[in-house]
């Protein structure tokens, strides 16, 4: 396949929000994002998002002959080449692509402070904060991005449409404990929902369970 083609810059960012299934950077660019690899259309970025356990064993979506890491990043793309809107390249084949990024936890990474560090704006449930002008997404994304894995498959989270084509680096990034840990400091419910006081229940285990592939072929950038 033909290398990946990703164009981000440091302006796209705009909102960061806690919709009570996971946070979300909610992204503004009117150019194309990504193409090549797998993919025969041009794609434009609009969110992304991250999906995590109750501890560090668990927490990403997709397994690795069984393992699973401790958290998995999604960086969500839509189809400008065959749709007009978001709304409906999701319901479509070939609507959308996911940039996919394993997590395990290691040494500190730098570029997710820049998330992180607003977590305390966002601990309850649709709570919302302004990114940061500076902060390009392509940061959070592992060095090597031209080995991956790729298959057509559907959203994680209801209606679950089979529109997704998922590009799954192979390299794993590294985040520390603490940071990790800072997912799990967002609450599903608003502070003033609490139970006479109780504390709010965290956001955690917002992974869907695996499932089988159905017939569908996984393939390869190249062996390594």
């Amino acid at each position: 396949m033909a290398p990946l083609d990703m164009k981000y810059d440091s302006h796209m960012c705009s909102s960061l929000t806690n919709n009570g299934r996971t946070f979300c950077v909610s992204v503004k660019s009117d150019v194309c994002n990504l193409s090549g690899g797998p993919l025969t259309d041009k794609y434009r970025l609009l969110q992304f998002h991250c999906h995590w356990g109750s501890d560090d064993s668990k927490g990403a979506e997709h397994t690795i002959d069984g393992q699973q890491h401790a958290a998995e990043l999604h960086l969500v793309h839509w189809n400008t080449d065959k749709f007009t809107s978001p709304g409906d390249a999701i319901k479509n084949d070939k609507g959308i692509a996911v940039l996919t990024a394993f997590i395990k936890v290691g040494k500190e990474h730098k570029g997710w402070n820049q998330v992180l560090d607003h977590f305390k704006e966002i601990s309850d449930v649709n709570g919302v904060c302004n990114m940061d002008e500076d902060f390009n997404p392509k940061c959070l994304l592992p060095e090597n991005l031209t080995d991956y894995w790729t298959y057509e498959g559907s959203l994680t989270t209801p209606p679950c449409y089979e529109s997704v084509r998922f590009i799954i680096f192979k390299e794993v990034v590294e985040l520390s404990k603490e940071q990790l840990a800072q997912f799990r400091s967002l609450s599903t419910t608003a502070e003033t929902e609490g139970a006479q006081g109780d504390a709010c229940p965290k956001l955690v285990d917002n992974f869907r369970p695996l499932q089988p592939l159905n017939g569908r072929i996984v393939k390869a950038s190249f062996e390594s």
